[in-house]
């Protein structure tokens, strides 16, 4: 035998061997690919070809399957099965090590995964299920801004800002709003508008429907002579409606606000708390978040306190949006000659911060 006869032959088994021992996709058309099954997600089928690179297949179109390696493959009853895959007759056959053959009916697969694959998503989940406190933020920050020149010089600021950490177990989530605005229509530069307001919240979800939560909101406004409310509270929850598209909360319990004024007054005061919180997608580019709490006084019977925060946001690209939002404080018990309402709205841009 020659050496050109040898190299030939070598080659040739080469070939064969990696054609053996890579996973075969049948399609309806007749066509065969080989490589790497990646995973099936429900949708389409991923296969790694060595010289194709990634390819994507619709899972419509597979009517056969053979791995060279044991596979990970979920059922719709929930069972995940370990083993070399096969079909015959439309069904598909687990070579698991335990339990011996399995038979599995087209349908009634929802998954599959590569060994890689597989620890990947494993460790994505146990992420989820037990992530570090700086893990899972979502946020937004939203801006807005408006001036004028000429007779008279005004120009007017907005922020709102969200950061939210939500689990399957619990959620925090952190707010502040603010506003500040300045004229010179007197001849002399004044501030006509400055108000902050903050909170930070946890829920821990007891189970599907009912959670505990606790709070803090700090809050300032100058034209209130309004220098600090500090108002933790506490309670149970209800998730009474939840869908993909629409969520909406109900919320229960007691609250302490402690008021401090540049008049040098303070007064503190027992509250209860009723509360509830609406979220609705209207269309895949616009959201609407609606928050309502009622705070009736239980030290001076009669008066009460209601904060009223609302947002719409439309999306125009995944990051960037344009918001609109209306942030309402009403006090039935002001000082006097101070005003009962105190509302901010504003319109401006909003950039999302993702995961």
């Amino acid at each position: 035998m020659n050496t050109s006869t040898r190299l030939f032959l070598c080659f040739s088994a080469t070939l064969l061997s990696g054609g053996l021992f890579a996973d075969q996709i049948t399609m309806k058309n007749g066509d065969r690919l080989s490589g790497a099954i990646v995973k099936y997600d429900g949708k389409n089928l991923i296969l790694k070809s060595e010289f194709a690179g990634q390819v994507t297949i619709p899972w419509d179109a597979v009517t056969a399957i053979t791995s060279s390696d044991p596979l990970n493959v979920g059922l719709k009853d929930g069972q995940m099965l370990v083993g070399v895959v096969t079909t015959n007759d439309g069904k598909f056959t687990v070579a698991t090590k335990d339990t011996g053959s399995v038979i599995a009916a087209r349908e009634n697969i929802v998954v599959i995964r590569s060994r890689d694959e597989q620890a990947a998503y494993d460790a994505d989940a146990d992420h989820s299920r037990n992530p570090r406190l700086i893990d899972l933020w979502t946020g937004f920050l939203d801006l807005g801004y408006a001036t004028t020149r000429g007779n008279t010089d005004t120009q007017s600021f907005t922020l709102n800002a969200d950061g939210t950490r939500a689990t399957t177990r619990d959620k925090v989530e952190a707010k502040f709003t603010m506003i500040e605005s300045s004229s010179n229509a007197s001849g002399t530069d004044i501030t006509t508008a400055n108000a902050k307001r903050g909170a930070i919240s946890y829920n821990l979800n007891v189970d599907k429907h009912w959670f505990g939560f606790g709070s803090v909101n700090l809050e300032s406004d100058q034209f209130q002579s309004l220098d600090l409310r500090f108002n933790p509270a506490g309670g149970v929850g209800y998730h009474a409606f939840k869908t993909p598209k629409t969520t909406l909360d109900l919320e229960v319990g007691a609250s302490e606000d402690k008021e401090y004024f540049s008049t040098g007054q303070d007064r503190s005061f027992t509250e209860v708390v009723l509360g509830e919180e609406f979220v609705h997608k209207m269309s895949a580019s616009t959201s609407i978040h609606e928050q309502l709490s009622l705070f009736p006084n239980m030290s001076a019977t009669g008066n009460y306190r209601v904060n009223f925060d609302f947002s719409a946001v439309t999306a125009i690209k995944k990051w960037f949006g344009w918001q609109f939002t209306v942030s309402d404080r009403f006090l039935s018990n002001p000082l006097p000659g101070r005003k009962e309402n105190d509302i901010i709205i504003s319109t401006g841009v909003r950039v999302t911060l993702a995961k």
